[in-house]
């Protein structure tokens, strides 16, 4: 893209009327940019690879040709982004949060510019700013874990504080760079990582707790079951809202069934994999006491007790699984940065690099402010945010499925408000969705009317009544909108 148009040409004394390379011709906004200013964003979006596209549409011409390889980077690159620290922490919860045994564990395993084909132009603000919470939230979750991996490492030497800004400041510098330096590193830092984490297995496996079983009655394990497989579900589909914005150079006719597949391999085997890794982890700590003082100090320091009898190599292999979570943070950092230009006109004529400084300073305050709550955010984050998803997927399922198979979208349209649908059904849906979750929430801050009479002490359905009220209320409410308005 030619920078020197994206900004202008004119020269009114000292300020510049600057319309921004994102913006399309429809919508641009004339915004004042000190010369300087002007100058300088010229020369680092004219620096080699880097990427200054934000959410306009990349054209068919610009898109890569389809290949055997570039299909299979999407399951790398998902597989990648996945076999994280922060991932394998979500499977420490079973056992130390839930109280279930080893067994139990193993059996439970651009899109907010698309969603305004769905959810309609105005109310897809509304989901933009969520999924803009979620990327967020993950970043910092990650640099919060790296944070403590590194200090432990480093025998208390380094502080919890220094290891987050030093997690931070790796993932921006990949993110703001964009997309093609991003799935290069996504594609050769899964090795290393994976090797790694054998060495984990082989390591901290003799002291896993296979026989560790699971506390209470009958139906108060299968509530702590269905909660804690609501609250897996809950990490994979924090995906959902921003997945194909990782993929916006392949082509139109990509194969749907390959790309699903190549999702479907990268996410499960990766989500897998270190889900019960982080089970084995968790059961070793009622029986190794050396773990339960580590994880006493934090999750950083239980990994690196699981490395415990490796001495300096050990410390190591510590440093590479915390530099993995860059690998899981980088496309959050560059999704966020993506969901603010998202927000309106005045946004998007924003620089997609700023955006994604934005999103790491975020990241990094909040890390450092919530580094000694980590449990506290898994708990109270991860599953609120899975109950919005879980609505607006089966909103898109049913539009998709019920209204739109047949018609097909105009992807040109996705700035012109009177193409798109106005919202109304899908709102009212979404919260209506809300009210099934709502009632079928087990947080700890609020446990619904349904919840309660789950097991003995409550369990989470707060996903699949969401789900099911989205189901049942949208399909009407959706034919009466195109009866009457006609889009």
């Amino acid at each position: 893209m030619d920078s020197e148009k994206a900004l202008g040409e004119k020269d009114i004394g000292q300020v510049e009327e600057v319309v921004s390379d994102f913006a399309s011709s429809n919508d641009a906004l004339p915004i004042p940019v000190p010369e300087k200013l002007s100058r300088w964003n010229r020369t680092i979006q004219s620096l080699k690879g880097f990427e200054a596209r934000g959410i306009s549409r990349v054209q068919p011409s610009e898109r890569e040709a389809p290949t055997l390889a570039a299909l299979v980077q999407m399951a790398i690159m998902w597989y990648s982004a996945n076999i994280t620290l922060n991932n394998l922490a979500v499977g420490f919860l079973g056992p130390l949060l839930l109280q279930l045994g080893f067994l139990d564990k193993k059996l439970t395993e651009v899109v907010q510019v698309v969603a305004r084909y769905f959810m309609g132009y105005w109310p897809a603000k509304l989901t933009t700013v969520l999924n803009l919470i979620i990327m967020v939230g993950y970043g910092t979750i990650s640099c919060i874990i790296g944070g403590q991996v590194l200090s432990a490492v480093s025998g208390g030497t380094m502080s919890v504080i220094v290891g987050i800004v030093i997690i931070a400041l790796i993932c921006w510098a990949i993110a703001v760079f964009g997309m093609k330096p991003f799935h290069v590193y996504e594609r050769y830092q899964s090795i290393p990582l994976t090797l790694v984490l054998f060495i984990l297995i082989g390591s901290a496996g003799p002291h896993f707790n296979t026989s560790l079983q699971s506390v209470g009655n009958i139906a108060t394990i299968a509530a702590n079951r269905l909660s804690f497989f609501s609250l897996q579900l809950s990490v994979t589909l924090s995906w959902a809202g921003a997945s194909s914005d990782f993929f916006v150079y392949y082509p139109e006719s990509t194969s749907k069934r390959m790309v699903f597949a190549m999702t479907f391999i990268g996410l499960s085997v990766s989500f897998i994999f270190v889900n019960l890794l982080g089970v084995g982890l968790a059961s070793g700590v009622s029986t190794n006491p050396g773990w339960d003082t580590a994880y006493s100090t934090s999750s950083g320091a239980l990994l690196l007790a699981g490395f415990g009898g490796l001495g300096g190599f050990g410390k190591f292999c510590a440093v590479i699984v915390t530099l993995g979570l860059c690998s899981n943070t980088v496309p959050c950092l560059y999704c966020s940065a993506l969901n603010f230009q998202t927000l309106g006109k005045v946004w998007k004529a924003i620089p997609r690099y700023i955006w994604v400084t934005a999103a790491a300073i975020i990241c990094l305050v909040c890390a450092v402010a919530g580094r000694d709550h980590l449990f506290f955010i898994f708990q109270n984050f991860l599953a609120l945010m899975g109950y919005w998803l879980a609505i607006f997927v089966m909103i898109v399922f049913e539009e998709h499925m019920i209204f739109r198979r047949n018609k097909g979208f105009d992807w040109a349209a996705y700035e012109d408000k009177t193409k798109l649908p106005i919202g109304i059904a899908a709102l009212i849906s979404f919260l209506v969705g809300w009210v099934g979750s709502i009632l079928g929430m087990y947080q700890v801050w609020w446990t619904g009317p349904i919840a309660r009479h789950i097991g003995d002490l409550g369990g989470d359905v707060g996903i699949w009544l969401g789900i099911a009220f989205t189901a049942v209320v949208f399909p009407p409410l959706r034919f009466v909108e195109l009866r009457h308005i006609g889009r």
